[in-house]
């Protein structure tokens, strides 16, 4: 049986505890089910499990060590108090990614929300880069809390959307009233122009988009400079071209690249520069093992590397 598993990330005091005790008190999401609830994190807050809707009976409290999780521990508690579902208050120290390498395999992300106080979110995300952008990248939602208008909602917007644009963001202010971020995002190139011309400094903004949003990307001209990198694996004529993207800090630079199969007569060697003007369509590929978006070469010329060759986003 699939187990649904609710996601609550955020650093110490963010309001994670509070989130879900209000959430549990709730009888339309709280209606009788087998809860596990897994507590990595100890915090001022105490859950009042006598509260929760149904008077609690049916949630079932593990404080746990996010750093000791491990698939053979949670099947341990699902089948020690028999659940239903799993809700999940993570430790804000620890990375996501760990816990979603623990998860059973019939355990099933239904949602991941981050909770941030926003008093004290631009100072981590100063000082703790790295642990930000995880917890706001595996988050479909960003709520800040303890929001005034002394705040520039830009400065927060501007952070979240370097981990993704699809991310919902709310601010809660300290009366209670709850805000959706309507902050615009226009790319920052002509997605209906003949031929979509990307800048360098817009490529990371690109291809998180393509990779995202694709399909509007079907049968579109663009244009971009590229890094190549051949290897005997791929087909004749075939190379995957791209740059190197910064998401948040060193630790998580990746090369964000696509297939692009060509007719041109170019000899082409790993890290080489190119200038590619291409028709996307996608379809299945080795490379992506599956469909992914390939770019038919129109022009191919050897280029110069441009002046800052990590691509970041804006």
């Amino acid at each position: 049986m699939e187990i649904p598993v609710y996601l609550f990330t955020g650093f110490l005091e963010s309001g994670k505890t509070k989130f879900i005790q209000e959430m549990m008190t709730d009888d339309r999401f709280n209606e009788g089910e087998r809860t596990l609830l897994l507590v990595c994190e100890e915090g001022e807050e105490e859950y009042k499990p006598q509260y929760f809707a149904g008077g609690g009976g049916n949630v079932f409290i593990e404080n746990v060590d996010a750093e000791q999780l491990n698939s053979s521990m949670l099947m341990v508690l699902e089948k020690k108090h028999n659940i239903s579902r799993v809700i999940v208050e993570y430790n804000g120290m620890s990375e996501v990614g760990k816990f979603f390498d623990a998860m059973p395999d019939n355990w099933v992300i239904a949602q991941t929300l981050m909770l941030a106080d926003a008093t004290t979110f631009l100072n981590y995300n100063a000082n703790m880069r790295q642990l930000t952008f995880d917890k706001m990248q595996a988050s479909e939602a960003v709520i800040f809390n303890r929001f005034d208008n002394s705040m520039n909602k830009n400065e927060f917007h501007k952070i979240v959307r370097t981990a993704g644009r699809r991310i919902d963001i709310l601010y809660e202010y300290k009366d209670g009233h709850v805000e959706p971020d309507n902050i615009a995002d226009p790319l920052p190139f002509d997605i209906n122009a003949p031929v979509i011309e990307i800048k360098d400094e817009d490529y990371a903004e690109f291809y998180r988009d393509l990779v995202e949003e694709g399909q509007k990307y079907e049968g579109k001209v663009v244009k971009f400079r590229g890094i190549v990198a051949v290897d005997n694996t791929l087909p004749k004529n075939t190379m995957v071209v791209g740059r190197h993207i910064m998401t948040c800090c060193e630790a998580d630079i990746f090369y964000g690249a696509f297939v692009c199969e060509y007719t041109q007569d170019i000899q082409l060697k790993k890290r080489d520069w190119v200038m590619l003007t291409g028709k996307i369509h996608f379809k299945k590929h080795s490379v992506y093992e599956g469909v992914g978006p390939v770019f038919t070469a129109i022009e191919l010329t050897k280029t110069d590397k441009p002046e800052q060759e990590l691509a970041t986003y804006n």
